[in-house]
C-alpha cells in the first residue's frame, strides 16, 4: 500500500521572500498541504486497493468511488493536488517560458507581455482565494 505523503519543498521556505515570507510557506506546507493528505489518506485507508490508482485517475473518475469517500477525495485529493503544482510552479527562477508553452501563450496572447498584462488583471480582480 502506497500513502500518500507530503512532498519536499524543492526550495527553502524564504526562497520566495518578500513576495511570500517564510512562515506563511512553512505553514502552508506543514499544516495545510499536511492536511490533504491526511485526510485524503484517512479516506482512502477504508478500500487499500485504490492506493493502486493515480491521484488523476481518482480525481478524474469520482463518480466510481464509494459514496462514503467521494466528497473527502475530491476535496483533499485536489487540495494535495493543487499544493503540489502550488509549490512547483512558484519556484521559478523568473525566467520567460519557452518551447509549447511560449508557442500556445504568442498564439492566445501575441506577445509575452501581453500575456502578463491579462493574467496580473485576472489576478487582481479575483474575489477571495482563487487561481487566475
Amino acid at each position: 500500500m502506497k500513502r500518500y505523503t507530503l512532498p519536499q519543498l524543492p526550495y527553502e521556505y524564504n526562497a520566495l521572500e518578500p513576495y511570500i515570507d517564510a512562515k506563511t510557506m512553512e505553514i502552508h506546507h506543514t499544516k495545510h498541504h499536511a492536511t490533504y493528505i491526511d485526510k485524503l489518506n484517512a479516506a482512502l485507508d477504508k478500500y487499500p486497493h485504490l492506493y493502486e490508482l493515480s491521484l488523476e485517475h481518482l480525481l478524474a473518475n469520482l463518480a466510481t468511488l464509494p459514496e462514503d469517500i467521494r466528497t473527502v477525495v475530491r476535496n483533499n485529493g485536489g487540495g494535495h493536488y493543487n499544493h503540489s503544482l502550488f509549490w512547483k510552479i512558484l519556484g521559478g527562477r523568473g525566467e520567460l517560458p519557452g518551447g509549447k508553452l511560449l508557442e500556445a501563450i504568442r498564439n492566445k496572447f501575441g506577445t509575452v507581455e501581453t500575456f502578463i498584462d491579462e493574467f496580473s488583471n485576472a489576478a487582481l480582480n479575483r474575489f477571495g482565494s482563487g487561481w487566475a
